[in-house]
């Protein structure tokens, strides 16, 4: 339970609405304090975010709230000095925030389309524009992209604003890591695949299996599995990892469809 002790981390997107499940955000925020870290749990709605933090609290780990829109680049810098402001420096972020964008390419609504490449992508660069240099006068530091296996390859629905933002999100981790890496930070991008999260909560039954059913392990994620890959990230474990997309993803981009053909029917 000290893997990530003395550490200060941010945590965008980690708030958590009664009504949902355990997301991705919620879950890292929750491991990264039980392992000691200290947590910025960042959330336009600072309702959900002072939850996450109660649950810390109970759990007897530290952790403080800011309200933030990161699609909006004074937000981006200001979060990053409050963590520094509050706990004296800054040694992780983890880029979560993600929302969902719809259509084929015909049918993009381009005002949606800004949206999604806004908060998906270019509020990661905004944030490590600021994160880079305090971490930098830290020593060193972990900066945790989240993608997606839509960002990889077509995935079951017409997404189009979605994938390309977590396309790029891939490709703006690798170079990160390169330019970045003689300042003594690491940047690595965790690729979910099929979570059950409060992200795809509408999603019908029929849908939530052939899900389960795609991946080779023939299980779905949680918000959990996420958690943990980003604690390993995180911590001195993986100190010399970087530039890496890590599936957590059962599998899934290790297959093509005819070899899960089989599969399906399980």
């Amino acid at each position: 339970m000290n893997r990530l002790n003395g550490k200060v981390a941010i945590v965008t997107g980690a708030g958590t609405r009664p009504e949902d499940g355990v997301g991705t955000g919620r879950a890292s925020a929750l491991l990264f304090a039980r392992e000691g870290a200290k947590v910025l749990i960042v959330d336009r709605d600072v309702e959900s975010a002072e939850r996450t933090r109660a649950e810390i609290e109970t759990e007897a780990g530290e952790a403080t709230v800011f309200e933030a829109d990161v699609a909006i680049e004074s937000d981006c810098r200001s979060l990053v000095d409050a963590a520094v402001e509050r706990y004296g420096h800054l040694d992780v972020v983890m880029n979560n925030v993600g929302i969902g964008g719809g259509g084929k390419v015909t049918e993009i609504d381009f005002d949606e389309w800004d949206r999604v490449q806004d908060v998906d992508v270019k509020s990661m660069a905004m944030i490590s524009k600021y994160a880079v240099p305090a971490m930098e006068r830290s020593g060193s530091g972990s900066i945790i992209n989240v993608s997606s296996i839509d960002g990889v390859r077509a995935g079951a629905f017409h997404n189009i604003p979605y994938a390309v933002a977590k396309g790029g999100v891939l490709i703006l981790t690798r170079a990160m890591a390169v330019h970045h890496g003689r300042q003594g930070i690491r940047v690595n991008c965790i690729v979910p695949g099929h979570l059950d999260t409060p992200m795809v909560s509408a999603l019908p039954d029929e849908a939530r299996e052939l899900r389960r059913k795609a991946g080779p392990l023939g299980t779905v994620g949680t918000g959990w599995d996420i958690g943990w890959a980003a604690v390993f990230l995180a911590s001195d474990e993986s100190r010399w990892i970087t530039g890496v997309a890590l599936p957590v993803d059962a599998g899934t981009l290790a297959a093509t469809p005819l070899s899960m053909y089989d599969k399906i029917g399980e």
